[in-house]
């Protein structure tokens, strides 16, 4: 585990130890594509795919990147008969988290050599963030792929010399990668922050300012993004405002403290408690040391991504991915470290808990195992996963039951987003499925054509709801435009033999027009 310099020692010792690192990185993969083909999809993962079948250049949520990856996965499922499998769906996504570890290790293999490359490989290999994080078909994936494609750039511009073709070409590719961060997750703004903050800081990373390259990646990257910039004019700002107020409004419930202690415990979870200790280790003493240019801006990164989520918290519940690419020069700077017995033997311990508690997330949503002596916030990461996984195939028999005692074309809904894109994966045939989300938050469901715009008189709504003793209150909106309404069967949803959550189904018969509204967000 010794990181060795990129200078020091023999060239085939370096070299063995890259191919050591890219190995560890493609085996990691090999087993995150396993475990993609075999754990069904979580609602916000289908909820992406939903967004796949519409393709645009930006949603409500977030940026258009997950929806394209989702798309080009499904339609190389569609080649070798796949379909919309749930590994078609994740293929793509896992690819990117490939490369977003490739890219690190290579940052780490440009500060310290192959050895550290090798570390660099073996701690990312353990993470949870990465091992089950970058199972799953969401922005992160491609967030990091482009964060981690982008640094490595900068690094390369910034070690090439100044005003050089190789200087511009990295400065360029710089751009090509922070452009796709852009248009992946909005977060990725903290990159080119945290950056210019470290070249206002440091003389010699200021004198890059005198040539074209830093200039030309920023050109670069907006207009990689311009298409987003273009669809969020023509929707009102709808996808920024929704998320400065997701991450920055001051309407969250409960103590700011309280927050901050979720924040810390969160990361303890998704990146283990030795590692975490490690890493922000690895970035204070490349801070307070005399370190080079390089290290001093990838720790700069390192630190304005975090100190900006604990900023955040005092006004919002943080979620725990959200600092995740705060870790990619983290894990480099820890990675290129001088090697002493002390760093070896916590590196060691943190792998190894790093990989037991990656190994206890895959249990949880392969087996809905959840140890009652678990740490809290574990405990609770690994209760929503088995909810989350909770089969559908009750909710759609009664379903199409429900169906086949109407009459005319009958449309389903639901009245939380998560469960509209479940029906829409799940059902028979995928079809097209409306939220009837008229009290919860808003979603992209609401910028597309609603029941009204595409049903016709007479027609007939099927809506899968909450379980409630008097008519769903979401039910309650929509009964005046329909001439009868009637409650239908429960149906579970099944862990195994579990049952973790309930739907009730309501049959709504005889379309008359009309359909209540509330503030628009088109």
């Amino acid at each position: 585990m010794q990181a060795r310099g990129k200078h020091d020692g023999p060239a085939g010792g370096d070299a063995r130890a890259w191919r050591a690192a890219v190995g560890i990185t493609l085996a990691a993969g090999l087993v995150r594509l396993v475990f993609a083909a075999l754990l069904p999809l979580i609602p916000d993962e289908t909820y992406y795919w939903d967004w796949s079948r519409h393709l645009a250049a930006g949603y409500f949520d977030h940026p258009p990147v997950i929806a394209l990856l989702i798309r080009a996965g499904t339609a190389l499922g569609g080649l070798v008969g796949l379909g919309h499998t749930a590994f078609a769906v994740r293929l793509v996504p896992v690819l990117a988290g490939i490369v977003a570890s490739l890219a690190t290790i290579g940052i780490a293999r440009r500060l310290g050599g192959g050895g550290a490359a090798r570390t660099a490989a073996m701690v990312l290999a353990a993470m949870p963030l990465v091992a089950a994080g970058l199972v799953l078909a969401t922005p992160d994936a491609p967030l990091l792929a482009a964060i981690a494609t982008g640094l490595y750039a900068v690094v390369r511009a910034l070690e090439s010399p100044p005003r050089s073709r190789a200087s511009l070409a990295w400065w360029t590719a710089a751009g090509i990668a922070l452009g796709i961060a852009f248009a992946s997750k909005y977060t990725s703004i903290l990159l080119p922050v945290a950056l210019t903050i470290a070249v206002l800081l440091r003389p010699g990373l200021r004198a890059r300012l005198r040539e074209p390259g830093p200039y030309v990646a920023c050109i670069v990257a907006t207009l990689v993004f311009l298409p987003v910039l273009r669809w969020n004019a023509a929707h009102d700002w709808a996808s920024f405002r929704f998320q400065l107020q997701h991450g920055l409004g001051s309407t969250a419930k409960g103590s700011p403290l309280n927050r901050e202690i979720n924040l810390v415990a969160g990361q303890l979870g998704l990146v283990s408690p030795i590692l975490f200790a490690l890493l922000a280790a690895a970035v204070w003493r490349t801070l307070r040391g005399r370190a080079d240019d390089v290290r001093f801006a990838l720790a700069t990164v390192a630190t304005a991504s975090w100190v900006f989520f604990v900023y955040s918290a005092l006004k919002k519940n943080v979620e725990a991915n959200w600092p995740a690419p705060s870790y990619v020069p983290a894990v480099a700077l820890l990675a290129a470290l001088a090697a002493t017995p002390a760093r070896d033997r916590w590196l060691r311990r943190g792998i190894v808990l790093g990989a037991a508690l990656s190994a206890l997330l895959f249990a949880a949503v392969s087996y809905a195992v959840v140890a009652p002596t678990l740490p809290p916030p574990l405990a609770r990461v690994m209760a929503r996963s088995a909810r989350e996984v909770a089969r559908w195939d009750t909710v759609n028999a009664r379903v199409a039951q429900s169906v086949a005692g109407t009459t005319g074309t009958t449309w389903l809904a639901a009245d939380r987003y998560q469960d509209v894109s479940k029906l829409a994966y799940t059902a028979p045939g995928q079809p097209e499925v409306f939220c009837i989300c008229l009290g919860g938050r808003q979603n992209q469901y609401e910028i597309w054509p609603d029941f009204a715009h595409r049903a016709a008189p007479g027609d007939a709504l099927v809506a899968v709801v909450d379980d409630t003793p008097d008519v769903h209150g979401a039910v309650r909106r929509i009964v005046p435009y329909f001439a009868s309404v009637e409650r239908g069967a429960l149906a579970p949803l099944l862990r195994g033999r579990d049952t973790v959550s309930t739907r009730r189904l309501w049959i709504l018969r005889g379309y008359r027009g009309g359909w209540p509204s509330r503030d628009s967000i088109r």
